[in-house]
Formats: C-alpha cells, sequence, structure tokens
C-alpha cells in the first residue's frame, strides 16, 4: 500500500484527482487543504488542514505530514502549491518524498506571462500572440488592433483581464504596464478554444488528449467535447522538447483563421482532470506510476463524447453518514 498526498483538494483540480485515484489499486489517499470544510476530505482516507504556503510554517507542516502518514508521493494542484515546490526545488533539496512535479525551471518561466513571451519571441514561435509590454495607446492600436487585453503577468484561470476598448479605458490601467500586465491581441473566438494536456517524460510527450472547451466565470472548464490531439501534436512536442517538460502538462490554445496560438502552458494538472479521466486520461493515475513507481507511460485508449459540469451536493449527516 502506498500513501498519496494531494493538496489543494477544495478545489476543483484537487478533488478531480482524489477521485481519480479510486482508479488506482493499492493507494491511500490523503486530502489536504487550507480549510477543514473542504470537500475532498469525501474522497480521501484521511484528511490534514494545511497552512498557506506563504506562511513560514509550511515546511515543517509538511514534513511533519509526510513522516505521520508515511507519504510516499505529493501530488500538489493548485498553482500556489506547484509554484511552492518548483521554487524549493530549485533553491535546495525537496523532503524525502516523491513529488509530481514539472521541470522547476519551466513552471517558473510559464508563471510570468511576460517573461513567457520573451520566451517565445525568443525562439520565433509562429504560436505566439502578438504581445506589447509597454507603449502608448496609438502604439499598442497600431499594432494590437481594438479592442485589445491587457493580461496580469501573474494569474490564472482567465482572472484579472481588462478589455480596452477605448483611450478612457487604457489609460485607467496605462501605470500597470510592463509592471503588473501585458497587452495583447484578441485572437480567435471563444468557440475556438482548445485545452490539451500531455504526460511528457523528460522533453518527450507520452500521451496526450485534446479538449474544445467553453469556460465558467471562474475561468475553469465548463463545457467540453473530445476532439482529435493531431492538430496540436507538433506544437506541444516543440514546446515540450524546448522546456524540458516532465510530467503533467497543459496547453491552452485558439485558433484563428485557421492559424494556430498558444494563450498560455499550465506545467501541472489542470482544472478539467475530472473531464479528462471520463474520456480515460487518467492523470492521477499517471503520476503515481511515474513519479512514484518508475513506470513509463503510454497513450490510454479514449473515448468520444462532452462534458457539462453543474453544482452537486455533498451531505454529511448527524450520524456520520454522508450522502
Amino acid at each position: 500500500m502506498k500513501t498519496v498526498l494531494v493538496t489543494g483538494t477544495g478545489a476543483i483540480i484537487g478533488y478531480g484527482v482524489l477521485r481519480a485515484l479510486r482508479d488506482v489499486p493499492n493507494v491511500r489517499r490523503i486530502a489536504a487543504d487550507i480549510f477543514d470544510h473542504a470537500v475532498g476530505k469525501h474522497f480521501a482516507d484521511d484528511f490534514v488542514q494545511a497552512p498557506l504556503t506563504s506562511d513560514p510554517s509550511y515546511r515543517a507542516w509538511l514534513l511533519d505530514t509526510v513522516e505521520q502518514h508515511n507519504v510516499d508521493l505529493i501530488i500538489p494542484c493548485i498553482e500556489q502549491d506547484v509554484a511552492w515546490f518548483a521554487e524549493a526545488a530549485l533553491s535546495g533539496p525537496l523532503p524525502s518524498v516523491r513529488v509530481c512535479l514539472n521541470d522547476p525551471l519551466a513552471i517558473r518561466l510559464c508563471a510570468d506571462k511576460a517573461t513567457f513571451d520573451t520566451f517565445l519571441s525568443d525562439i520565433a514561435s509562429p504560436l505566439r500572440i502578438p504581445t506589447l509590454h509597454d507603449g502608448s495607446f496609438a502604439d499598442l492600436v497600431a499594432r494590437l488592433g481594438l479592442p485589445f487585453l491587457l493580461k496580469p503577468r501573474r494569474g490564472y484561470a482567465s482572472k484579472g483581464i481588462v478589455k480596452i476598448s477605448s483611450e478612457v479605458d487604457f489609460h485607467r490601467q496605462q501605470s500597470r504596464l510592463g509592471s503588473d500586465v501585458i497587452a495583447q491581441r484578441i485572437v480567435g473566438n471563444d468557440d475556438e478554444e482548445f485545452t490539451v494536456s500531455a504526460f511528457c517524460i523528460k522533453g518527450n510527450v507520452s500521451a496526450s488528449i485534446a479538449l474544445r472547451r467553453r469556460l465558467a466565470a471562474d475561468g475553469s472548464t465548463a463545457r467540453a467535447s473530445r476532439v482529435s490531439a493531431e492538430p496540436f501534436t507538433r506544437a506541444i512536442s516543440d514546446l515540450a522538447a524546448k522546456l524540458n517538460l516532465n510530467g503533467p502538462s497543459n496547453f491552452q490554445f485558439r485558433i484563428a483563421n485557421g492559424q494556430l496560438f498558444l494563450l498560455e502552458i499550465n506545467p501541472r494538472i489542470s482544472s478539467a482532470t475530472s473531464i479528462r479521466h471520463a474520456f480515460g486520461y487518467n492523470e492521477a493515475a499517471m503520476a503515481v506510476d511515474y513519479f512514484l513507481h518508475g513506470k513509463s507511460i503510454d497513450q490510454p485508449t479514449l473515448r468520444s463524447g462532452s462534458a457539462i459540469r453543474y453544482i452537486e451536493d455533498v451531505i454529511t449527516y448527524d450520524t456520520g453518514t454522508d450522502f
């Protein structure tokens, strides 16, 4: 029996991973979250409340939890947790436990949209969306068109994006350009957005799945349908090699006038993991096989179909039973 600690289990990624681990034999699931009411505790064998990764006590808490529960593998799920483990790996040895963690330098690079845009520019990537880090309103309109977007350099799930439709709009945000936000051309439309996940091993893509998606208000995938990954294969293979991706990796694209554009890369498991699991692509199981057991990963047989997300209740009665 192996023990897997999953963090951020009050979020859709974390409890999606816990539910997917049900398919993995001989695994004891420990859920962790900053809130003691996190729904993930209902899909785990045990639960521990965690401090924020920004709390100085986090490392001590982690070491104690690993020792107390004999943890064999950690799967950090939310962006803040992944970032902490990446920086910890870059600054010194991690705790004596295996971690489902992509290349730390790739995680750091992809976390900052300005730095990542510079990377795409330096490699002359045809996937790059026209982006500027500074300039006047007239300069931005001339090169990006109107309207255009201001995107936070650091952010996730489409949070904090502002559409600029006039000079008045721009002047409200102008002081943030470069330091906090980047300006980017609007490409394609909401009907041509795709989330493509790949399991990479030392820069090579071992398995992948592509979904056409529509976003919910919180930035997560609300509706999705599985599509062929073939149109994205060359792009993700090239990027995986250049970034030395190693583990679950998520690529977000738009297609405009037949051309492929890259929105961002998240070198981690993303929020659509439960949908991918339902189509036969179990990232949690792959993580256990690769990071814990050192096994190679093969392309799974995938089912076709579509998915709609909805709100579901978990009820705990005073008798102690769940519904």
